[in-house]
């Protein structure tokens, strides 16, 4: 056993949680060492990855996954994750379920659930709704399991909803953790959390409300910024000021790229849709009113084209701290004359930190089986520690 496993081992045993048998629906819901506990989880399964550690806790079942959006990296990282313990995929299409037929939510919760360990969901599309549809499912899980239904209660893994991102936002941090040599080093550091134009509307708002929601917990300078109108949840904000205060960080709004840039040492330009045409939009989805969702996208777009210099270009990165904050992106970005005409990040700009988005990405799997791991045991650094022997002994042999 490497020094660092050691190391991460007791880490992990040093923290006080209390993550078994929970969900993971909101970070704000969970402690300081919760979320520690999470990050350096993922560390050690990177890290027996690296070595060629199997960390396959379980012998069989299933990670359910529901996807109500489109997804590249979320749904492989989140299948990826499954793989990596041991677990089969198996993804829910409502389209082809029962669910298309009017099956209520108790009962396929229930019957999804009879060998599952893990249910991820991304429900995003609807206002007021995505998270809280996850906790309707948990509800009839709870019930499922009174009742004997269920021989055991699934976890819930929230994989994007209408007010956060959790995998995306501890997969972030755990790439800032990184690079930035650990997260006592991240207090006192700015990050900028900005609007950026992009030629499409409707972009979830659950990714800066994320990383708003997490960095403001660990003592960061976080500058929110956006034209008129781009508003966050306001509740999401209330959650992010109280964050900062707590935290001894700093929270603030604007609507200058420049002004949030300045001595920046990370930037995350990403384009959302307002809190308010996002709850009109929920509206005229749920209408089914197909030309009033036409005659908002064209509004929508016509106002997002009045903000086409709300891009991180080379001269707004000069603005940042010595000219060279970090740039992050959740991916895909919309990239000026690379996958669109203008958009959010240039391309030299984005070039030069490919790579890196790329391994802020490459957390996630990772950050997906640590929140697993967490709902299912108790005692996962001896559970982790016993695969690592188990591999030790066959590898040497």
């Amino acid at each position: 056993m490497n020094k660092k496993i050691k190391r991460l081992i007791e880490e992990i045993k040093s923290y006080n949680t209390d993550l078994y048998r929970h969900d993971f629906l909101l970070t704000w819901e969970k402690s300081i060492d919760e979320l520690k506990s999470i990050l350096s989880i993922a560390d050690l399964l990177k890290e027996m990855r690296r070595d060629n550690i199997s960390a396959k806790v379980f012998d069989s079942g299933l990670g359910v996954s529901l996807f109500r959006d489109n997804s590249t990296r979320t749904r492989f990282s989140y299948a990826s994750a499954c793989n990596m313990l041991g677990l089969a995929v198996q993804d829910l299409d409502e389209g082809k379920s029962q669910i298309a037929h009017g099956e209520t939510v108790r009962e396929t919760a229930n019957m999804i659930s009879f060998l599952s360990e893990v249910i991820g969901i991304r429900d995003d599309m609807y206002l007021g709704a995505g998270n809280a549809y996850m906790r309707e499912v948990g509800e009839a899980l709870d019930d499922g399991y009174k009742q004997g239904v269920l021989p055991q209660r699934p976890a819930i893994v929230n994989l994007q909803c209408d007010i956060d991102h959790p995998t995306q936002a501890m997969a972030d941090l755990a790439w800032l953790k990184e690079h930035f040599g650990g997260l006592d080093n991240l207090r006192g550091k700015k990050i900028a959390m900005t609007w950026a134009y992009s030629p499409s509307y409707g972009k979830p708002l659950s990714v800066p409300q994320g990383i708003i929601g997490l960095m403001t917990r660990f003592g960061m300078e976080v500058s929110l910024a956006h034209p008129e109108g781009y508003n966050l949840i306001p509740d999401v904000m209330d959650v992010a000021a109280k964050n900062a205060e707590l935290s001894g960080g700093k929270f603030s709004v604007s609507n200058s790229m420049d002004e949030a840039f300045k001595g920046a040492d990370i930037v995350y330009p990403k384009s959302w849709a307002p809190y308010a045409v996002m709850g009109k939009r929920t509206e005229l989805l749920r209408a089914n009113d197909h030309d009033g969702l036409k005659a908002l996208e064209k509004e929508c777009l016509a106002n997002n084209a009045k903000h086409k210099d709300w891009e991180c270009t080379e001269e707004k990165m000069k603005l940042t701290k010595n000219g060279k904050a970090l740039y992050m992106h959740c991916l895909p970005a919309d990239i000026t004359d690379v996958s669109c005409k203008a958009g959010e990040v240039a391309a030299s700009v984005f070039e030069r930190y490919r790579i890196e988005t790329y391994k802020e990405a490459g957390y996630k799997p990772y950050v997906i089986a640590a929140m697993m791991l967490t709902s299912r045991f108790a005692n996962v650094p001896e559970i982790l520690a016993a695969q690592i022997e188990k591999s030790r002994k066959r590898i040497k042999f």
